[in-house]
């Protein structure tokens, strides 16, 4: 890879500081690192020689960084129903019946979406991930890889944990280190205390991350009380499921003042999804107050069937919106906070702060070019007192990012895929969900209680590990 400057008219550092520089560059070394960063005029007169890419009516900010999501294709098929009954609906059914190919298939248009929307860094919680991890290395998105785990006798058609270990053992730390693998659990519904100790032994003997749902709805809560007369994040707790080196938990919706200070004790992040949980009625996370307790907050999109869309942008306006309208207070969650909860601390969540999440000196060049030459972006007023944090939060899309780098690769340019063919990606799509849906279908005409709804399976088991 030879050396390249970006030379762009604003740049957005995501620092310490939020520093936003004006008339700036970028040096994007050999080694697909951030070299330098700062004025044109200084980074060009210290680097002469290097090649010079003037990005005219742009914006350059680190990449944007989904913390939790999950690869699928039933975007438009599985509405109307609150969270447990569409996953024993519509969600469940469909891993009953999915295949390998049907899974790489929704992750590799699932990471053609996210590059072309901004996304550099992603958190997929799927199946058969062999070929997300194929997906991943071939577009060139940095993903964080999540089997779908449950152990459990009524839960048997998900990953099992002993495929989560044969895919860290594959694909950890693959692609040049832009893969990771991280040990899964659907819920600690899906899984028996033996399974519990299980996945943290193996995150902690990989040194690799654990990730899960917690507190996403009311349900969540009155059962999780029900089976072990302790709030979800409290048995998370007690059972070691916290115990992992990474821990990274997705919603946390229904919170307790007490399960906020484990969670800041134990250095937990959460991942915030806005439009999911509004979509599934589930509610409005505290995020201030997570922050205000200094826990790493990053944001998700949640799936393609629960949002429906993978636009990050889009969930920093929705995440700045719900506070401001779950609190009545029009000041609620800055555009700055919201800026650096896409970026930075998402990095943060995911232990990848040293190397992505902001444009500094020695990180990897994961970056995205945002058009200012837009109706969206218009006015324009530069600097950090100005309103470009204000544009992006509340009136960028995704279809505005120009240019989207990881390891100093572009992916996208001029607003196009040009890693991946997207056309082949949507028609591959095209191809396998007839027969999907079909599969689908016939399973739940031979099981119509489960249609109907069925209890979900008690995971007491012993009285804990």
């Amino acid at each position: 890879m030879e050396p390249l400057i970006l030379h762009a008219d604003h740049l957005l550092t995501m620092d310490a500081a939020n520093t936003v520089i004006t008339d700036a560059a970028l040096l994007v070394d050999a080694a697909g690192r951030i070299g330098a960063v700062g004025s044109s005029a200084d980074v060009l007169a210290a680097h002469p020689g290097v090649p010079v890419r003037r990005l005219t009516d742009r914006l350059l900010m680190p990449g944007l960084i989904n913390t939790h999501s999950h690869s699928g294709v039933l975007r438009g098929t599985a509405e109307g129903l609150p969270v447990w009954d569409w996953l024993q609906q519509y969600i469940d059914p469909m891993h009953r019946v999915l295949t390998p190919e049907d899974a790489e298939i929704a992750s590799r248009l699932c990471y053609a979406e996210s590059l072309l929307a901004g996304t550099t860094t992603v958190v997929d919680m799927w199946r058969y991930m062999d070929g997300s991890a194929r997906a991943a290395r071939d577009l060139g998105i940095r993903a964080v890889l999540v089997p779908y785990v449950a152990e459990h006798p009524d839960h048997d058609y998900f990953e099992t944990l002993d495929s989560n270990e044969a895919t860290i053992e594959q694909w950890h730390g693959g692609a040049d280190g832009r893969i990771q693998v991280w040990v899964g659990m659907e819920h600690m519904f899906y899984a028996t205390p033996d399974a519990w100790r299980r996945a943290i032994d193996l995150a902690r003997r990989h040194d690799t991350g654990f990730h899960t749902h917690s507190n996403e709805s009311r349900f969540d809560v009155e059962e999780t009380h029900k089976r072990h007369g302790m709030r979800p994040i409290e048995a998370l707790e007690s059972f070691g499921l916290l115990d992992a080196p990474r821990t990274l938990l997705a919603h946390c919706v229904w919170l307790s003042e007490a399960e906020i200070v484990i969670l800041a004790r134990r250095g937990v992040g959460v991942a915030h999804n806005p439009v999911s949980n509004m979509k599934l009625a589930s509610g409005a996370a505290p995020v201030e107050a997570l922050l205000a307790a200094g826990i790493n907050v990053g944001l998700g999109t949640d799936g393609e069937k629960e949002n429906n869309n993978l636009d990050m942008f889009e969930e920093m306006k929705v995440s700045s919106l719900l506070a401001k309208f779950n609190r009545l207070d029009a000041a609620a969650l800055d555009a700055w906070s919201i800026c650096r909860m896409a970026t930075l601390l998402g990095a943060r969540a995911l232990g990848l702060d040293a190397e992505t999440g902001s444009l500094e000196a020695g990180k990897s060049a994961d970056l995205i070019a945002v058009r200012t030459d837009t109706p969206r972006m218009t006015p324009l007023i530069g600097g950090q007192a100005g309103n470009l944090h204000h544009n992006l939060v509340h009136a960028v899309r995704g279809g505005d990012v120009d240019l989207t780098m990881v390891c100093g690769r572009v992916l996208v340019d001029g607003g196009r895929l040009v890693s991946g063919d997207l056309q082949q990606a949507i028609a591959e799509a095209n191809r396998i969900v007839p027969d999907l849906f079909r599969r689908r279908a016939a399973w739940l005409a031979s099981h119509q209680a489960v249609h109907r709804g069925s209890a979900m399976p008690d995971s007491t088991g012993p009285a804990g590990p």
